[in-house]
């Protein structure tokens, strides 16, 4: 049965504007209630059609007013953010996101009319350390929890959530464990790191990377909106990039650093609002993280259009390359062949000079 009234959060953004614009585009849904602190922009607006936009901060215990007043009984929560900087610094990020979602939580546990809540969590609560696993399942926990950050913040969420599924249990919740978001559209943390021309890198280090389409992204919210799947699920695209092949593949110019010179420069760069290098970011850039997304294929049914390739293939085409990525196939091409000579002329010439066999007398003299 659809949604009769659905709440999304944080449709200011990107992806929650384009999902309640996808919402308001289902004639079997009654109204769509978009919230955010920000009005959108005037283009996410006229995307939004009949999506009933209202200002309101779920740091409010008003937002209540605004469930129960309209009789929603889907709510998906997106407005959580990811960057110190796009929420005026650490201390009004970790109110947002943690306080925020306590304040939504409870107008939710207040509002009998509620039915579904779907968050839009992250897979970087699985922190990234040298001791993790290959790939990381839903039953498994960060083998280095997160101290702090974005990745703190959505591990508290995540706590938040179960408590208040344990108290609601006539409530179906579904916790959505992306992964890295990249796109033409998408504005993300990796996206911001991966346009700057020259992108530092830890030296020593190369993190696997899995990175989730926007359009996959949007059909998975969409489909968790509207349907009926419960639990927690890891949601990413097929198959795994190392960082400096998704460096290359974007013509960008890669400069490893030692480790604390990149915090060094890590430091900076927030100060000055250029790039998010911050700890957690750091470690993930460091050991990278790779999820299985087998619940995702088998018990929700949906499989991702584009892979990891793929999907960064498609974002590769909106990033002027710095370095043209045919010239640095072409020189990787022709170090692979001086290689393969040197190779070749060593072991040629090894056997070449292949020892002799010992005089008789010494060996036997060695034997006794």
């Amino acid at each position: 049965m659809p949604p009769a009234v659905v709440l999304v959060t944080g449709v200011s953004r990107w992806l929650g504007g384009a999902l309640a614009a996808e919402l308001a585009h289902d004639p079997s849904i009654g109204r769509v209630i978009g919230v955010d602190t920000v009005p959108p922009s005037a283009d996410m607006l006229r995307r939004l059609g009949r999506t009933e936009f209202v200002r309101a901060d779920i740091r409010n215990p008003l937002i209540g007013k605004v469930i129960a007043g309209a009789g929603v009984d889907t709510v998906v929560h997106m407005n959580i953010s990811s960057t110190p900087a796009g929420s005026g610094g650490r201390g009004p990020m970790k109110e947002l996101n943690v306080i925020g979602t306590m304040q939504l939580l409870a107008a939710c546990q207040r509002a009998p009319s509620v039915r579904r809540l779907v968050l839009k969590s992250t897979s970087a609560v699985y922190g990234a350390s040298p001791r993790d696993p290959a790939v990381f399942t839903e039953a498994m926990q960060a083998r280095r929890v997160p101290s702090g950050g974005f990745a703190k913040d959505s591990l508290d969420i995540e706590g938040y959530v179960r408590s208040f599924a344990r108290r609601r249990p006539d409530v179906g919740v579904t916790v959505l464990r992306f992964t890295n978001f990249i796109g033409p559209r998408i504005d993300s943390l990796l996206t911001g790191f991966l346009r700057m021309p020259v992108v530092p890198t830890a030296l020593g280090y190369d993190a696997r990377v899995q990175l989730l389409h926007e359009d996959d992204a949007l059909a998975v919210l969409t489909r968790a909106t509207t349907g009926d799947f419960t639990g927690t699920m890891n949601v990413g695209g097929e198959g795994t990039l190392l960082l400096s092949q998704v460096i290359r593949r974007l013509g960008r110019l890669q400069v490893p650093l030692p480790s604390p010179t990149l915090g060094s420069l890590g430091r900076l760069t927030r100060r000055f609002g250029f790039i998010d290098y911050s700890p957690e970011q750091m470690r993930f850039l460091n050991f990278g993280r790779v999820v299985d997304t087998s619940v995702l294929r088998t018990e929700f049914g949906y499989t991702p259009r584009y892979t990891t390739v793929q999907a960064l293939a498609d974002y590769a085409r909106t990033v002027p390359p710095v370095v043209s990525p045919d010239l640095v196939a072409g020189v990787a091409a022709r170090a692979e062949q001086v290689i393969g000579r040197l190779g070749s002329t060593a072991a040629s010439v090894g056997g070449r000079l292949r020892p002799s066999p010992p005089m008789p007398g010494l060996r036997a003299v060695r034997d006794a």
